[in-house]
């Protein structure tokens, strides 16, 4: 189980948390080899009547999202992500599976693993999509700035992700994880901080967030993409009776 505290906050305000945090925080060592930060890229699944984004817009305690997820510009032999994420009232579990882009296409459209055997988070994952005829609904891509704690305390596991540039792809094919030609801007003005630990807040992050006057709330890339492309008033997958 791990806890998650998302804030958004606008881009004003960007460099001065980047100081407040350097005595306590260090690039992470997939962003110092790549400049600083990488791009993410995620096909989310709905159900035909958009059940995941509707039960988060609901609050509902007990949810899930289904996504696959890439990194950087990516290609057909770099390894993806099937993700499910659970949310069970406060913390939040993930299941995770890696394999290679041409890998996952193939089990996504049907063909079976080389070795007949699918790991048990991919199995999850299809089992998702076919018991609830989840389909893609859009991609979401954003760069993201992410920090660990200088404090090595694996049980608590710090980490903090500045988001940014967060745009998005409306119903796209599994074959276009890594293309944006079509992507939309979700929010120009503000970036999302998301805080993350297992056990406790540290005291200096809540002083931090205090002294900027941070609310902690809402801020689902998924939803804010469904609603900025004007998604949830379709329902595009909607079986014919």
């Amino acid at each position: 189980m791990r806890y998650e505290y998302k804030y958004i906050i606008p881009y004003s305000k960007l460099h001065k948390l980047r100081e407040m945090m350097q005595p306590f925080m260090q690039l992470d060592k997939y962003a110092q080899q790549n400049g600083g930060e990488y791009t993410v890229r995620s096909i989310y699944f709905d159900t035909p009547e958009l059940g995941c984004y509707l039960d988060k817009i609901a609050g509902v305690k007990r949810r899930n999202k289904v996504r696959l997820r890439g990194y950087n510009a990516g290609g057909n032999g770099d390894n993806v992500f099937f993700e499910i994420k659970k949310k069970v009232d406060e913390p939040l579990l993930k299941n995770r599976a890696s394999m290679t882009f041409d890998e996952a296409l193939n089990i996504l459209q049907g063909q079976p693993m080389e070795n007949g055997v699918a790991p048990d988070n991919v199995r999850r994952f299809l089992y998702h999509l076919y018991a609830r005829r989840m389909q893609p609904v859009v991609t979401v891509v954003y760069e993201r700035e992410p920090f660990q704690s200088l404090l090595k305390d694996r049980d608590n596991d710090l980490r903090i992700t500045f988001d940014k540039n967060l745009r998005a792809v409306p119903y796209p094919t599994l074959e276009e994880l890594y293309k944006e030609e079509s992507a939309r801007p979700i929010d120009a003005a503000n970036f999302i901080m998301e805080v993350k630990f297992n056990r406790y807040l540290p005291t200096w992050v809540k002083t931090v967030v205090a002294s900027f006057g941070l609310t902690k709330g809402p801020a689902s890339k998924y939803a804010m993409s469904v609603e900025a492309l004007g998604l949830g008033r379709v329902r595009p997958f909607r079986s014919k009776k």
